[in-house]
Order: structure tokens, then C-alpha cells, then sequence
């Protein structure tokens, strides 16, 4: 099983738009949708110089398959926001998450020192949590209406990985994944 994960190129905007526009990833993505490829263009040419954030192509046996990154970078307090999306349905359940989750928090943890990676997860998206949770990360309390989407009050559980632990007590290796 070929994964790997490289940062966001241009060529991978048409692939962006498709996943995120697919109602089977988007339920529980806050985007303006429909997105649009000139206005993904734009926002990938905004992020030229940027150092508060980095976006990544999960690739599966070198064809583009799910984007994951880094949100809200704070290099003094050594920690960041994470995001995954899986592209298409023949991606779902071979484990690509698990190892693409893996690699980014290695490269979080020496490219840019991290210590914590953070993330939002609506209540209903049970198959995420299980892939958080599955990858170490820990359910470490409720957001009672913390978003307002689409008319309504989101409620949204915040998850936390101790990054240094993860490295060097569990890993990929250790969460059953070769």
C-alpha cells in the first residue's frame, strides 16, 4: 500500500473542488459550496508566503486521493489545527487516513517542532472520531453551539494529540497499521 502525502499543488485544484462538492464528504464541512475552481485558484495563490498553515495531497499508489493539512500553525505555542477529506468512495477503508494521519503528524513534529495537534469534530460524525481516536487523539470535551452553519447551531466535539507522545509511543506501527 503506496501513501503518501505532498504539499498542495495547482494541479491538484480540480481534485479539491470535486471532493469537497461530493455531498459524501461534505456533510460535516463548513465551505461555502459550491466551491468553485477560480475561486480555489485564488484562495491557493493566497496562500503563497503563508507560514500559519499547510495543505497537503494524499496520494494512494501516486493517484491523488484526499487532502489533509495543517490549520492555525502557532510556532510559540507549538501547536495547530488538522483537517482531513478523503477523496472518492474507493478510497474509504484500506487505512489511507490512518498512515496519511501518520506521516503528518511526523513531518508536523520535525519540520515544524509541533508538540500539539487539535481538531473540531461535529457529534454526529461518529466514522471520524473513530479514525481520531484510532490515531491517538483524545476526546477532551463538548462545544455546545461553537458553529453557526446553515441556520443552525453546530455542536462539536474538540479532540487533542500530544504529539511528542504519539512519536514515540504510538505511531502507526502501533495502532495495527503496516
Amino acid at each position: 500500500m503506496e501513501i503518501a502525502i505532498r504539499k498542495f499543488q495547482e494541479e491538484d485544484i480540480p481534485y479539491k473542488v470535486k471532493w469537497i462538492n461530493d455531498d459524501r464528504n461534505n456533510k460535516y464541512l463548513h465551505y461555502d459550496l459550491p466551491l468553485r475552481e477560480d475561486k480555489t485558484f485564488r484562495w491557493f495563490k493566497s496562500l503563497e508566503g503563508r507560514n500559519d498553515r499547510i495543505d497537503y495531497t494524499i496520494t494512494y499508489a501516486g493517484e491523488p486521493a484526499g487532502l489533509i493539512g495543517l490549520l492555525n500553525i502557532d510556532l510559540s505555542s507549538k501547536g495547530a489545527e488538522y483537517y482531513i477529506c478523503l477523496g472518492g468512495d474507493k478510497f474509504k477503508g484500506k487505512g489511507i487516513a490512518n498512515v496519511a494521519t501518520d506521516l503528518l503528524i511526523r513531518r508536523a513534529f520535525k519540520e515544524f517542532g509541533l508538540n500539539k495537534i487539535y481538531l473540531y469534530t461535529e457529534i454526529d460524525n461518529v466514522p471520524a472520531q473513530k479514525l481520531f481516536e484510532k490515531s491517538g487523539f483524545v476526546k477532551e470535551g463538548l462545544l455546545k453551539n461553537d458553529l453557526f452553519y446553515n441556520g443552525k447551531y453546530v455542536d462539536r466535539y474538540i479532540y487533542n494529540l500530544d504529539v511528542e507522545n504519539y512519536i514515540h509511543n504510538v505511531g502507526v506501527t502501533k495502532i495495527g497499521i503496516k
